[in-house]
């Protein structure tokens, strides 16, 4: 059940009303503002939000509205009314997706900091062949947030939040490259190192494995918007990506030969966990609300598949080829 609080000018509180009609709401004036209450299902929360947008005009400071979720209602009215409610699917309002991904755009020391201590102790992992450990660390990666900000700006419509998304993922495993090349040469000085099972597993170039990360990406992406928590859907997303990246960093020092096909492992998940993460946020209809934003929002959508499909294509061709 959400609460839905209605802000709107005396000029402009009866077209409100009439898009509530046929729903029970409370109505007070304070001053020349109406504030109008109204109780819905989840289910029914993005619809009843666009027939309030489409008669509030947000141009004025004053007209707003506020969602939020009671603990609970107690109301025989709302009781009936939910016995009548017809089930049907639930979609995330769009203004609450943006609100979730906002901070995944900016780069700040906490993830970096997270970010790189998973990292680390990853490597510890790949280096004592404890698997254990390896998933361990991915409960601290905040990965997830910039791909599935990616997926939501482009489904949206905005091109350069999505490309900020981008370079902050880009600038997270660059950071983890490095660090774990640092370590694995300041390690070595000191104790000979030799490439554990577990690491040698990372350097297979298998096509399963990027068709996997599409899963990943698919799965992750679809729980985090069900409001699963960050950090439960960003462990498979972490585990798919952080320990290849911590091994292309390891192999730079210890057997730069395996260089070549690190890397391409780690490209192939990214691509595959972006490509799956693409498909989830299409079948969950995320779009902009405004028609002329929903034209832009499709164009930049449509050529963002097509480059990821032939990457997509393109890396599992050369993963092929590597694994033959």
């Amino acid at each position: 059940m959400k609460k839905i609080a209605i802000h709107v000018r005396e000029d402009g509180h009866k077209r409100v009303i009439e898009a509530l009609e046929d729903l029970y709401y409370t109505i007070s004036l304070a001053g020349e503002i109406y504030e109008i209450t109204v109780f819905t299902p989840d289910e029914n929360l993005d619809d009843l939000i666009e027939k309030i947008r489409s008669a509030l005009d947000l141009r004025y400071n004053d007209n707003m509205i506020e969602v939020s979720t009671p603990d609970f209602v107690i109301s025989s009215l709302l009781e009936r009314a939910e016995k009548k409610h017809v089930e049907k699917e639930e979609k995330t309002p769009v203004e609450k997706l943006l609100d979730s991904i906002r901070g995944y755009a900016e780069l700040d020391l906490e993830k970096l900091a997270l970010t790189s201590i998973a990292g680390l102790i990853a490597l510890s992992g790949l280096l004592l062949d404890n698997p254990v450990i390896i998933i361990g660390a991915m409960l601290l990666s905040p990965i997830i947030g910039p791909i599935y900000g990616f997926t939501v700006y482009v489904a949206l419509g905005m091109p350069r939040e999505s490309l900020r998304c981008l370079g902050v993922l880009a600038a997270l495993l660059l950071g983890v490259f490095i660090l774990s090349a640092i370590a694995t040469f300041l390690i070595s000085t000191v104790i000979p190192l030799a490439l554990t099972d577990e690491i040698a597993s990372r350097l297979v170039a298998n096509p399963i494995y990027t068709l996997m990360a599409v899963l990943l990406g698919f799965a992750a992406v679809l729980a985090f918007n069900r409001g699963t928590s960050e950090v439960i859907a960003g462990v498979a997303i972490a585990a798919a990506i952080i320990p290849p990246t911590v091994v292309t960093g390891l192999v730079l020092v210890l057997e730069p030969v395996s260089l070549i096909s690190s890397a391409l492992l780690v490209a192939g998940q990214i691509v595959g966990l972006i490509a799956g993460a693409l498909v989830a946020v299409t079948l969950l209809k995320v779009e902009p609300r405004e028609a002329r934003d929903k034209a832009i929002a499709k164009r930049y959508l449509i050529r963002s598949v097509v480059l990821i499909v032939f990457l997509f294509a393109l890396l599992l061709w050369l993963t092929w080829l590597m694994w033959r």
